[in-house]
């Protein structure tokens, strides 16, 4: 099978050689699907912010190696693809502040004008990554910073969707939102991902938030990948993952509860609505 995004032994070590040396990624192997939304979960320091500024070239490994649809990103000089930071667009945690034209069309246009689109097609990109993600088109001549929070990320976001990257990656999109704005977020990229076909990935320290969106979790902890599969099947582990400090669904503790007094249910249940229709067939079955 041929990947979108792969990695082979990718190591990545700061400070090398110093006091501070630190191995933030050690011998890393994974593989993303061409079109899956694959979850990045990990704590601070697991290596899963370090990951992805690997996949489009903003760091490069110290051994290893990132491949691009079958293809290393690093040419024999050791110079990343161009085309790469285009293919792989990265939205970064707070995005909003990386906002800095006088509107929100000029701030979303500065992507595919650095391609070297012509204007009607960068009115064009602009246009359609505002309808992407929920914006009004009469707010293309606003000023981006007269916006509310989630507004501002939507902005940030369809920056980088009007460069039409094959692969979407968005760096805790929903940290520090309120829970309206941040199921506001995870619907519009479920919306782009359905509309759009394009390959995501989301990184976030809360597996509550992507896990009913991912195909595929991926949980890194201590510069390792500690667990990579389905949510369900990721979850069958949820002793292990709390054991490293990371939380899990809260229903998925409530089974685990009912689990110790007795009630046996499928310990990797994660949706409220799979909690429902165990805890009727347990009842129906005595």
């Amino acid at each position: 099978m041929s990947y979108i995004l792969e990695t082979r032994d990718l190591t990545q070590v700061y400070g090398a050689g110093t006091p501070f040396e630190r191995t933030a990624l050690d011998h890393v192997n994974i593989q993303v699907e061409k079109g899956e939304i694959l979850g990045v979960i990990g704590h601070t320091g697991s290596g899963k912010s370090t990951l992805i500024q690997h996949f489009n070239g903003l760091l490069k490994p110290t051994s290893g190696e990132v491949l691009l649809s079958g293809h290393s990103i690093w040419d024999a000089k050791g110079k990343c693809d161009r085309k790469t930071r285009f293919a792989v667009g990265l939205v970064f945690q707070y995005p909003e502040y990386q906002l800095f034209e006088e509107t929100i069309a000029k701030d979303i246009a500065f992507g595919p004008q650095n391609m070297g689109l012509s204007a009607t097609e960068v009115e064009k990109r602009v246009r359609e990554a505002m309808d992407f993600v929920g914006l009004d088109p009469a707010l293309a001549n606003h000023s981006p910073f007269a916006l509310s929070g989630g507004q501002k990320r939507r902005v940030a976001i369809a920056g980088v969707i009007a460069m039409r990257p094959q692969v979407l990656i968005l760096d805790e999109p929903t940290a520090g939102l309120d829970p309206a704005g941040r199921d506001e977020i995870l619907a519009q990229i479920q919306d782009y991902h359905a509309r759009s076909g394009a390959t995501i990935l989301i990184v976030s320290h809360s597996m509550e938030d992507i896990a009913r969106m991912a195909d595929r979790l991926l949980v890194m902890n201590r510069a390792h990948v500690m667990l990579c599969g389905t949510p369900r099947e990721v979850f069958a582990h949820a002793d292990e993952i709390a054991r490293a400090g990371l939380d899990i669904p809260e229903i998925t503790k409530v089974i685990r509860e009912l689990n110790r007094r007795g009630i046996e249910l499928d310990p990797s249940i994660y949706t409220v609505e799979d909690a429902v229709r165990a805890i009727r067939a347990y009842k129906e079955g005595k």
